[in-house]
């Protein structure tokens, strides 16, 4: 049974209309699939001992999943509550999206729980036996995820750029930018870029904002290299790509 959303009213796009441009809502979907294959990378490097966690250590790790889950929460609560509205304004009453919904729900539980486990290893000061788990929780994490971003992006993507005019989506957009953590989220979609994107994207800033975001990309290195350490460079690049 169709999952019953709120009504909005919307301008559905025209054939001769501009199409909005998805790659924010791509760039927020790669990089929790990057984040996710890297933490539970590290945390398997903490359980077979090729990573030994300090408790300062612990703790940056414990944050980093923390926020990670609240960001992927907001994420999907903003697509629950604005997004999937929109949509469906947009193409009609028929378009069933229970199913993306029921996904959403599902997942929230397995949020809590990895939170639950990622302050569980800072108290612990990084136990090996606390990151086997949470490196289960993660993989897993990571395989429900990665389907339902995929039927998400395979079965909505195209009726959003049919669908949805440019107006309608850049509010869905500065809902989803309202309620985030742009010190957070900002830096590790940069991370994910093509280079292509990169330049893309240069193109259409001011050097102010540029210059913004070059300063939370520096503060998001040096999380990063606390939380992750001394794996390989070369070995994050290569599960990013």
């Amino acid at each position: 049974m169709p999952t019953s959303v709120r009504t909005v009213t919307v301008a559905p796009r025209q054939a001769d209309e501009p199409k909005p441009d998805l790659l924010g809502i791509t760039l927020a979907h790669r990089a929790m699939l990057v984040d996710l294959v890297r933490l539970t990378e590290l945390a398997k490097a903490v359980r077979d001992r090729d990573v030994i966690c300090t408790p300062a250590r612990a703790r940056a790790i414990s944050q980093y999943i923390e926020m990670l889950c609240d960001s992927i929460h907001h994420h999907h609560s903003t697509e629950d509550t604005v997004l999937w509205p929109v949509i469906q304004a947009s193409v009609g009453d028929h378009l069933d999206l229970s199913e993306l919904t029921d996904d959403h729900a599902a997942l929230d539980p397995r949020l809590d729980q990895l939170r639950a486990r990622a302050a569980a290893f800072r108290l612990s000061n990084g136990d090996r036996k606390v990151a086997f788990l949470m490196a289960f929780e993660l993989a897993e994490l990571t395989a429900l995820l990665t389907e339902h971003i995929n039927d998400e992006e395979l079965d909505l993507f195209p009726l959003i750029t049919e669908h949805v005019s440019v107006a309608d989506w850049e509010a869905v957009e500065a809902a989803a930018r309202a309620g985030s953590r742009m010190s957070f989220d900002g830096p590790r979609s940069l991370a994910v870029m093509t280079d292509d994107e990169r330049a893309s994207m240069a193109g259409q800033l001011g050097i102010g904002l540029r210059a913004f975001l070059a300063v939370l990309a520096l503060r998001h290195r040096r999380v990063m290299r606390t939380v992750f350490g001394d794996l390989a460079e070369s070995r994050l690049e290569a599960l990013a790509g």
